[in-house]
C-alpha cells in the first residue's frame, strides 16, 4: 500500500502556507515507513499528477476557507475533499480540485482520500503564520501521524 501525505500552499502568503508548515513539522519529528511519502506540493497543482500514480491512500494538508474561526482544524474525507476546494482561498486550490479530477479521469485517483485543514486568519504577503493558525501546525501534524498509524503505517517519532 502506497501512501502520500501532501502539504499544499504558498509559504509567502501567511496562513496559505499551512500545509507546507505541517509537512516540515512532520519531517522534523518523524521517520516514515518506506511506503509513505511526505511531500511539499507547494502550488504545483496539475504538476503533482505523477506523484499520485500508484498511491492508494492520499492525505492532503492545506488551509481552506470553511467559514469558521481562524485556527479551527477540520478533517474531511472522500467526496467531501474536492468540494472543500470549490471555494478557493488561493490560486493553487483550483489546481488541487483539477488534480483530483484529472487523476480520477486517468484512473488513478487514490481510493482513500483524507484532508486535514485549518481555517486561515490571514493570506497577506507574510512569511509567518498568523497567531491564530500557528498552534494548529503541531495539532495537525499529530493528527496526521495518528491517521497514518490507523492505516497501519505509523511513523517513528524521532528524538527531540
Amino acid at each position: 500500500m502506497q501512501v502520500l501525505v501532501l502539504g499544499i500552499g504558498n509559504s509567502l502568503m501567511s496562513d496559505d502556507g499551512f500545509g507546507i508548515r505541517v509537512v516540515e513539522q512532520l519531517q522534523r519529528r518523524y521517520r516514515f515507513p518506506d511506503n509513505v511519502r511526505v511531500l511539499d506540493g507547494g502550488t504545483l497543482g496539475l504538476d503533482l499528477l505523477p506523484h499520485l500514480e500508484g498511491v492508494e491512500k492520499l492525505l492532503i494538508v492545506d488551509a481552506v476557507d470553511m467559514k469558521s474561526e481562524p485556527g479551527t482544524v477540520f478533517r474531511l474525507e472522500g467526496e467531501e475533499v474536492p468540494r472543500a476546494f470549490a471555494n478557493k482561498l488561493s490560486v493553487h486550490q483550483m489546481g488541487v480540485q483539477d488534480l483530483l479530477a484529472v487523476a480520477e479521469l486517468q484512473g488513478y485517483c487514490p481510493p482513500e482520500l483524507v484532508f486535514w485543514g485549518v481555517q486561515p486568519g490571514s493570506i497577506e504577503m507574510e512569511m509567518e503564520l498568523s497567531p491564530a493558525v500557528r498552534p494548529a501546525v503541531d495539532q495537525v501534524a499529530d493528527k496526521v501521524a495518528a491517521e497514518l498509524a490507523a492505516w497501519g503505517c505509523a511513523p517513528e517519532k524521532l528524538p527531540s
